[in-house]
């Protein structure tokens, strides 16, 4: 997966940290949800504007 066509980086939006395109939601943010035991199921219920691609390009990004 290219995580590229998911992640974006801009000064403007929570001081430059990779987030989710079109979103606030930062790949820190996912990953820590991940860690703490959510599933994929539990964080798309709660942010119903995530889709899969969007958690998986997070942990794409977490490999680079």
């Amino acid at each position: 997966m290219d995580y590229r066509e998911y992640i974006e980086v801009s000064a403007d939006t929570r001081f430059g940290k990779p987030c989710i395109k079109g979103t606030r939601i930062s790949v820190f943010d996912v990953l820590g949800w991940l860690a703490s035991g959510m599933d994929f199921d539990e964080i798309l219920a709660d942010f119903p504007l995530l889709k899969k691609d969007d958690l998986l390009a997070c942990l794409a990004y977490s490999g680079k």
